[in-house]
This record gives structure tokens, C-alpha cells and sequence, in this order.
């Protein structure tokens, strides 16, 4: 993240010179398309007072695709809230792309999401590091952020709809926002799907919430989820993760009938690892008298032997064969 400083001295906000100790974030969206960071100081830089703008308003920091720029100091008292968190949070307004209009208060109209995937991802990107950053600053966790609607909701912001007008389009919301810089925090890639735990030769089920491979990507057949296990033939590329539409993913290779165990020729489509739960790994491999290849998939580990048997149950109501191996 580019981040530059040029505080907005002629703003009234500015002048006022009242300080905070920040206790919190606020994450906001412009609602106004296709205005980027870096054009909202000479839009904003003016006073009330002397008649240059009509708004009483000023934030710390506008985020775009491409950069971030800081307005305020990080300790001074914004007016963004339009309630109390105006005392305690710092604003961060998000920039939306263009190409779209608004109707009805937070209604986006002509808003194409596949189109703006990538501006979506990167101005994601550079809004969690920006918190990430303020976090450690000010010694803040994921839990000390909101958006604008949450605020609003918590009587402490005004009646306002960002960002949960926007995110969800791209699969995302404000809870997810907080994953991923929980994520950054504890030093990981960022990507809340870095933490999920898929591994080659692992068999997957897809989640029946998931709609899209992801984010941007085409739409899930429910066959694939209704119907079918599928096992994880690639979770690398050139030794690293495969990152489609901001989310690190792996390739479902063979599917698996969920009713009889068979195998099947695979989907080979990359998809986000959020949208997998593990049900299986094809652990041992072997060969019978025939010279044929088969396979034995562990369905799970206990230290308690009743779970192990009552899963053993479940395993053979659906029809598998099975059996309990202590070691």
C-alpha cells in the first residue's frame, strides 16, 4: 500500500485542532463513483465557515486501488460518523469505481461486479492494510473495527448503509473484512483462505452457501454440490498458492459420488479454499492381486473411542464400507 500525507488545513475539522486517543476504526465507501483518494483534497480542503463547501465533514484517510491518502492525523477528531464514534474512531472511506449511479439512497445502479472484481480486490487490499497498519500503531485488533451501518445500528453513527450496500456483491462482508486483517495480524498471507487447511489428495465437499468457484468467477452447478465429493488435485503453481479473484484456491480434480463412493471423471476447476470442507484424504495407496489401483480414505482421527464408532455408524448408513484402525 502507497500511503501519502497532506493534511486538509483549510477544512474546519482541521482548525477545530481537538484531539482523540483512537479506540476504534471506521471503515466508510465514498458513494460517489469514480472520485478517487488523491481528488478528494481539493474537494474537501475548503471551510464551511467561509462559504467554500457546503458540508461539515472531513475524514482521516481515502483509499482507492492504487493508493492511500491520509488527511487528518490519525489522533485528531474527525467528523465522518455524524454521532459519538466521531470521539473514539478513526474514518477510512473507501473509493468506489465508476461506471454506475445511485438510486434510492445505497441502491447501485448499472453496478457490473465482474467488471469491477479487481478494483474491488485492491482497494479491499489497501483498506485491510491501512487498518493493519493503525492497528499496531495504536495497539487495535480486528475487533475494534466497523463500518459506517454497524455504527448506525450500535447508536453511535448515523443512519447510514456503507459498506454493507457494496462488500456483499463480492462476496464479502464487514465479518470477513475483520478475518482477513485478523489474518494479517497473526503474520499470515492476509487472505482469510490462507488459513484454511486443504491439502493435495484431500476430498472435499463444496459448501451449499458457495455460489461462485470465486470471487468474479463463474457460478457453481448444484450438481457439484448436491451430488458429488471432489478430491484436491493442485493446490500449488510454481510453488506457490494460486490466487483467483483475490482468494487463494486449489483444483478439484475426480469427483466422488456421494451415495455410492465411486469415482468419476473430474471438473479440474480452480475454486476458494473458504468454500471446502475436508470430509476425506486418499492417504493410502496400493495395488490388489489384479494389479488394479485402489484407494483408502480416512474420514478421521479420535482420541476418544465412542466418537470414532459413532462416526463409523454414519459412514456405513451412507453406504460405505469401513473400519475403525487404532494406532
Amino acid at each position: 500500500m502507497k500511503l501519502s500525507t497532506k493534511f486538509m488545513t483549510r477544512n474546519d475539522c482541521y482548525k477545530a485542532g481537538r484531539k482523540i486517543t483512537p479506540k476504534g476504526i471506521m471503515i466508510h465507501s465514498t458513494a460517489t463513483p469514480g472520485v478517487m483518494a488523491a481528488t478528494w483534497f481539493s474537494r474537501w480542503n475548503k471551510s464551511y465557515q467561509a462559504g467554500e463547501i457546503n458540508r461539515q465533514v472531513c475524514v482521516h484517510a481515502f483509499v482507492d486501488d492504487k493508493e492511500a491518502w491520509q488527511y487528518l492525523p490519525w489522533d485528531h477528531r474527525g467528523w465522518h460518523a455524524g454521532g459519538t464514534s466521531n470521539n473514539t474512531h478513526i474514518g477510512i472511506e473507501i473509493c468506489e469505481p465508476g461506471g454506475f449511479s445511485y438510486s434510492g439512497g445505497s441502491n447501485m445502479v448499472g453496478y457490473n461486479v465482474a467488471k469491477n472484481e479487481t478494483y474491488f480486490r485492491k482497494a479491499w487490499q489497501n483498506a485491510m492494510d491501512l487498518c493493519v497498519l493503525l492497528c499496531k500503531k495504536y495497539g487495535l485488533t480486528e475487533r475494534d473495527i466497523i463500518c459506517h451501518s454497524e455504527g448506525s445500528r450500535q447508536g453511535i453513527a448515523s443512519n447510514h448503509a456503507d459498506v454493507m450496500h457494496w462488500f456483499p456483491k463480492h462476496g464479502e462482508s464487514t465479518n470477513t473484512f475483520r478475518a482477513a486483517v485478523k489474518a494479517s495480524l497473526n503474520n499470515l498471507s492476509g487472505s482469510v483462505a490462507s488459513s484454511v487447511g486443504i491439502n493435495l489428495g484431500d476430498v472435499v465437499e463444496v459448501s451449499p452457501s458457495a455460489t461462485r468457484y470465486y470471487p468474479g468467477g463463474p457460478s457453481i452447478p448444484d450438481w457439484v454440490k448436491r451430488n458429488s465429493y471432489h478430491e484436491v488435485t493442485q493446490v500449488l503453481s510454481n510453488g506457490k498458492p494460486v490466487i483467483r479473484g483475490g482468494r487463494e484456491c486449489v483444483l478439484l480434480g475426480r469427483k466422488v459420488d456421494k451415495a455410492s463412493g465411486k469415482e468419476y471423471a473430474g471438473i479440474l476447476s480452480w475454486i476458494d479454499k473458504r468454500a471446502l470442507t475436508v470430509v476425506g484424504t486418499k492417504t493410502n495407496k496400493a495395488e490388489n492381486s489384479s494389479g488394479s489401483k485402489y484407494y483408502r480414505v480416512q474420514v478421521g482421527a479420535f482420541s476418544n473411542q465412542k466418537n470414532a464408532e459413532d462416526l463409523l455408524k454414519k459412514v456405513k448408513a451412507a453406504g460405505f464400507e469401513g473400519y475403525i484402525k487404532f494406532d
